[in-house]
């Protein structure tokens, strides 16, 4: 599981990092649309659609981090009325349902990429299919994640839920 987690660990900084310079990309991309519109009296064709696509990225990467990270959403209700022996069950439970979002993601971002990659981007000259690359990766990600908090779980490694004080230690 040591091992696991490393890897899991250096996946999920890779895709902090990718965000991070994506978040970037996007920030100068759309600088550059307005200093071209606004101060050159021209436009930057590629700029929009471009931003959209690397906003994307940044998107579902973060998110699939958070998944990993315990960030991600939760319904708590039932934590604070069944003893404490169930709570260990119930966060597996919503690792299980997060998991078979994130299937489902590769899934259908699979379909719609096949659907429109006959479709070019005019401004980019690339297939529309990689608009939903993201949605994929994304979601295969989160699949990695979530099977990995459900295996520490098993193996009793503290496994972090959102507020926790503990952050997810790669051991």
């Amino acid at each position: 599981m040591t091992s696991a987690a490393r890897a899991t660990g250096a996946l999920a900084t890779l895709s902090l990092w990718l965000a991070g310079i994506g978040l970037v990309a996007m920030t100068a991309a759309i600088a550059a649309q307005v200093f071209w519109r606004y101060v050159l009296n021209n436009s930057l064709i590629w700029s929009e659609p471009a931003s959209v696509m690397i906003m994307g990225w940044f998107i579902f990467l973060g998110a699939a981090v958070g998944i990993r990270e315990g960030y991600h959403l939760s319904f708590d209700v039932l934590l604070y009325i069944l003893p404490p022996g169930f709570k260990p069950w119930l966060h597996s439970l919503s690792d299980v349902a997060v998991g078979g979002f994130g299937l489902g993601m590769m899934y259908y971002g699979w379909e719609l990429a096949a659907k429109v990659s006959n479709n070019m981007m005019a401004s980019l000259g690339i297939s529309d299919a990689f608009n939903f690359a993201p949605i994929v990766v994304g979601g295969f990600l989160i699949v990695i994640f979530s099977l990995e908090r459900i295996l520490r779980r098993a193996a009793g490694l503290h496994t972090a839920r959102f507020g926790d004080p503990e952050p997810v230690e790669e051991n």
